[in-house]
């Protein structure tokens, strides 16, 4: 492993960087025994170790190297007589210097604090909000946004229950969104999201305001949230329906289960068993336990800091989508896009990533300051 190099003590940012170079040259020396190798639960753990140590690694090493070339690029500019090659010799610093910084300020990223949730799978409950019908219709836009973000991120999604109106609309559904990081991708799109444009209803050509709420949960285990099946839960059985009415199973298969000592409450109904809802519901259920639990955090939390993206909180006002002038803002960051169309259709990896960017700036901020 390379000497430290003798930085800036940012952070603490030597030494961090030097005990990640150290871990990770033990977990890639783990992976190389024949105890792990035989153990595909190990192997998988540590995989995902040194996975998530590499691009630190890589980077904190990539540095150690530009930092020696500054030394030998500042003694060529200080001690060589010939005045070509010190001008050769301060550009090739200028450069270094420029690399240093940028890596400097991409490892500070990097060493910030992860959110443990974000590599879990996360649950999305979608919901019509105000304005009737074309309210129910925006939220199944958002379900397809979500559905199609999903896709084209290689992430797998499981349409856990639906409940439409008798036009297409959304009343409520529940999407679960699996894959490394899906939590980190889409935590930052829970709050109230607005839609202003004429309805196809509409005869006089107004344009209308919706809304839809967007319920995003990082998905529990079921040891995290212990769940007294007998003392806690009143579970109901009873036959699925589709819209209208109409019987989608001749069979008791819809699964109504009461948390009792928290009055929340879900139901799951699916074509296939009751055995299959129940389990979905359980899920759902674990998953909002520990939203409610991740929540009260959050609030102790916001008297030290608050963040600038929020807290997805369910009454915030965080994104309009307004058809009429083909834009789509973000009101936590002031970000507009437009591009109405794409953004539905699964495009939104420019507001993510910006909100990302967003919160990772305001984390190193709230640091500084703590520092100080």
């Amino acid at each position: 492993m390379p000497a430290t190099i003798g930085m800036p003590d940012d952070f603490g940012l030597d030494a961090k960087l030097a005990g990640l170079a150290d871990q990770y040259d033990e977990v890639s020396r783990q992976l190389a025994t024949p105890e792990v190798l035989g153990d595909p639960g190990q192997l998988r753990r540590l995989g995902r170790e040194l996975a998530r140590l590499e691009p630190v690694v890589a980077a904190y090493r990539e540095l150690v190297e530009v930092r020696s070339q500054l030394v030998g690029a500042r003694q060529l500019r200080d001690g060589e007589a010939d005045e070509e090659l010190r001008a050769l010799a301060r550009e090739e610093i200028a450069e270094l210097e420029g690399r240093e910084a940028r890596l400097l300020a991409d490892l500070k990223v990097a060493l910030l604090p992860r959110d443990p949730n974000d590599d879990r799978n996360v649950i999305v409950e979608i919901r019509a909000g105000a304005g009737g019908e074309e309210a129910a219709l925006f939220a199944t836009e958002l379900l397809r946004m979500y559905t199609r973000y999903a896709q084209e991120h290689r992430f797998a999604t499981d349409l856990m229950s639906l409940n439409e109106t008798g036009i297409g609309g959304t009343k409520e559904a529940i999407l679960e969104v699996a894959g490394d990081g899906a939590y980190s991708r889409l935590k930052f799109e829970g709050g109230v999201h607005r839609v202003q444009r004429v309805p196809t209803t509409e005869s006089a050509g107004r344009i209308h305001t919706s809304t839809a709420t967007v319920i995003v949960m990082p998905e529990a285990d079921e040891v995290e949230v212990e769940i007294d099946e007998e003392k806690d839960l009143r579970i109901e059985v009873k036959r699925s329906s589709g819209p209208g009415g109409q019987s989608v199973n001749t069979t008791d298969s819809a699964v109504r289960i009461t948390h009792l000592p928290s009055g929340l409450v879900v139901e799951i109904q699916d074509e296939k068993s009751q055995h299959k809802n129940k389990a979905k519901a359980l899920s759902v259920l674990r998953s909002r336990l520990y939203d409610l639990e991740l929540a009260k955090q959050r609030e102790a939390q916001s008297a030290e800091r608050k963040s600038m993206v929020g807290g997805g909180e369910r009454s915030e006002k965080i994104r309009t989508y307004n058809f009429p002038d083909n834009r789509v803002t973000d009101h936590r960051i002031g970000l507009t896009i437009h591009n109405v169309p794409g953004v539905l259709e699964g495009q939104l990896d420019p507001l993510i990533d910006a909100l990302v960017m967003a919160d990772q700036a305001d984390r190193l901020r709230a640091l500084t300051d703590g520092d100080a």
